[in-house]
């Protein structure tokens, strides 16, 4: 029988013992972060300085720019200031801090994605009932159900993990806290509840991922029946940034959680939780932005607007 013992501390996963690739991932991590800080901040910016970008669709966009950046900054700068001082320890609270954000954000961003996905849909298959449908209160309590929910999920999940027991050892084998890993931790069997959860949750993520599909299938038999093919462009470069986030979200997600467990940390495992926890907030300003005219003449002008208040 494994011994209990009250954790007041856990230790992370380092990605090296090397002082000089500490500093190294130190530094890379940095430039990550004020990757994803200046490109969701780029995003919204504009959307939110300019009023003709205040519709639903960029509405919804901020949002997702808000989660991608405080998503990062759960999980980045722990595992910098970890590598600059030369130690794993994260304290119990931290670490319960950290879960309950990481999956708050998480959710909630999955759920704003869903919505985006509705969004679209009703855009190009009930073009002519859009603005009743996506009205500016169906669009505030649409946005507040996904905060909600994600909290709610989120505080569930962390308070059923962080009641358990932890007997087995301190050491988390990735570099921030989840529940994955804290399960492994656990006394024997007395994860069965959370496991449950988990499962629920995933019936809900599928669900959300059927919804997702169906709705795309609809929405492209939409575009194809468009007779102008401007038209149809036009229709196109709205969604396929959103389909391609999607796509990141879901792709890293499902590589990293549905491999099969190993009691310990490969460079692999490494690698796809680094994707499916970094990849995402940074990339999805650059998806959204290279592809949408809006944004980008929202961004010339004002950059231009700042260089002629400088001089």
């Amino acid at each position: 029988m494994s011994n209990l013992t009250t954790v007041t501390e856990f230790l992370l996963l380092g990605f090296s013992n090397i002082r000089e690739l500490q500093i190294l991932h130190f530094v890379i991590f940095l430039m990550i972060y004020l990757a994803g800080l200046m490109g969701n901040l780029l995003i919204i910016s504009p959307v939110v300085l300019y009023q003709y970008l205040h519709t639903p669709m960029y509405f919804f966009l901020v949002n997702l720019s808000i989660i991608d950046l405080c998503s990062i900054s759960v999980t980045i700068p722990k595992s910098m200031a970890n590598s600059l001082m030369n130690t794993r320890v994260i304290s119990y609270p931290a670490c319960v801090t950290q879960v309950f954000l990481f999956v708050v954000f998480t959710s909630t961003g999955f759920a704003l994605l869903t919505i985006m996905t509705y969004d679209r849909h009703v855009a190009i298959c009930q073009p002519l009932h859009y603005e009743s449908i996506m009205n500016r209160r169906a669009c505030v309590q649409m946005a507040a159900s996904a905060w909600i929910t994600g909290i709610v999920y989120s505080a569930l999940h962390t308070g059923n993990t962080f009641r358990l027991p932890f007997c087995e050892s301190n050491v988390i084998n990735q570099f921030f806290c989840e529940i994955p890993q804290l399960l492994k931790l656990t006394c024997s069997n007395s994860y069965l509840s959370e496991v449950g959860l988990l499962a629920f949750s995933l019936f809900l993520g599928l669900s959300c991922f059927v919804f997702i599909i169906v709705s795309y299938v609809l929405i492209f038999k939409a575009v194809l029946r468009i007779p102008s093919e401007q038209g149809r462009r036009k229709a196109f470069s709205t969604c396929l940034p959103h389909l391609t986030v999607v796509s990141l979200f879901l792709c890293t997600g499902f590589f990293t959680y549905l491999k099969p467990i190993s009691s310990s940390a490969s460079s692999l495992d490494l690698m796809m939780s680094v994707l499916y926890s970094l990849l995402p907030p940074v990339m999805n300003p650059i998806i959204y932005s290279m592809r949408n005219k809006e944004i980008k003449a929202a961004l010339k002008k004002l950059i231009v607007w700042r260089l002629f208040t400088n001089y």
